[in-house]
C-alpha cells in the first residue's frame, strides 16, 4: 500500500504540472539558497510529502477506478451477472474484490516499473521529485495509450481545443485520462454484448417451449436460469472470462 500511495502522489503531481503547463498563467518558484542547493531544486520537505500522501489517499479510489484496468473488469463482471439473470449472485462485494485483485495482477508490471525507476531512486535521494514525476508517469501513460483508441483520443484533443499533437508527449495527462475511460467503457460493452448472446438464445428457446405447452403463467426466467448456469459451468466460463480480461491488456 505504501508503494501504491507514492504512485498516486506522482500521478497527482503529474496532473497538476500538466494542467499548469497548458494554462496561460506562468508561475516561477523563488530561488532561495539553502547550502549548495536552491529551494527550487531541493526535494520536497517532509510536511509537503505528508500533505501529498493524505491527498493521494483521499483521491485513491478515483485514480484506481479511472487510470487502471478496474473499469473494464468491473463493467464486464456486472454485465455477466445481468446476462445470467442473477441480480445478487455473486454479491457486489465479491465482484468488487475480484475486480480489485485482477486489477492488481494486470497493473503489477506497470507498478513494478514505477517502483524501480522512480520510487526507489527518489526514496534513496538519487533523483529529485521532478525527475520522479517524469519517470513515474511514463509507465502509466504508456499503459493508457496502449488501451486508448485513436478515435476517442482525437475526440478529447478536439474538445480541449489543442493544436494537432505530433507525438504522445504532446498530449497532456488530463486529456489522456478521459479518452482512456471512454475506450475502456466501449471495450467493456462490446465484451458484454458477446456475453449476452448465448444466454438470450436460451431465454428464447425456453420461452418458445413454454408457450407451445400453454404454460403462460410460468415465468421463463425460473426455467432458463438453471440452464444458463449449467451452460456457463460446462463452458468453464469463469476461466474464459478471466483469461480474456487479463490477456486483453497485454
Amino acid at each position: 500500500m505504501r508503494y501504491i500511495s507514492i504512485i498516486l502522489i506522482l500521478v497527482i503531481a503529474l496532473l497538476i504540472t500538466t494542467n499548469t503547463a497548458h494554462s496561460q498563467v506562468k508561475i516561477t518558484l523563488p530561488k532561495i539558497e539553502i547550502g549548495n542547493k536552491s529551494a527550487g531544486d531541493a526535494n520536497l520537505s517532509t510536511g509537503i510529502q505528508v500533505l501529498l500522501l493524505l491527498t493521494a489517499l483521499s483521491l485513491a479510489p478515483a485514480f484506481l477506478l479511472m487510470m487502471t484496468s478496474f473499469t473494464r473488469i468491473i463493467v464486464v463482471l456486472s454485465l455477466l451477472r445481468s446476462a445470467l439473470s442473477i441480480q445478487q449472485t455473486p454479491p457486489n462485494q465479491v465482484l468488487i474484490g475480484m475486480a480489485l485483485f485482477l486489477t492488481f495482477f494486470v497493473m503489477s508490471p506497470t507498478w513494478k516499473t514505477i517502483n524501480t525507476e522512480a520510487i526507489n531512486p527518489y526514496m534513496a535521494g538519487k533523483i529529485t521529485y521532478k525527475d520522479a514525476i517524469d519517470k513515474g508517469s511514463k509507465p502509466i501513460r504508456e499503459f493508457m495509450f496502449r488501451q486508448t483508441k485513436e478515435k476517442d483520443l482525437g475526440l478529447m484533443v478536439q474538445m480541449a481545443k489543442m493544436n494537432q499533437p505530433k507525438n504522445e508527449n504532446d498530449i497532456p495527462t488530463h486529456v489522456l485520462v478521459p479518452a482512456f475511460i471512454v475506450s475502456e467503457l466501449n471495450t467493456a460493452f462490446k465484451i458484454g454484448f458477446m456475453l449476452y448472446i448465448p444466454f438470450i438464445v436460451i431465454d428464447m428457446v425456453i420461452s418458445s417451449i413454454l408457450m407451445a405447452m400453454g404454460m403462460m403463467m410460468l415465468p421463463p426466467v425460473m426455467i432458463s436460469l438453471p440452464f444458463k448456469i449449467l451452460l456457463f459451468v460446462l463452458a468453464d466460463g469463469w476461466n474464459l472470462i478471466v483469461k480474456s480480461l487479463v490477456t486483453g491488456f497485454s
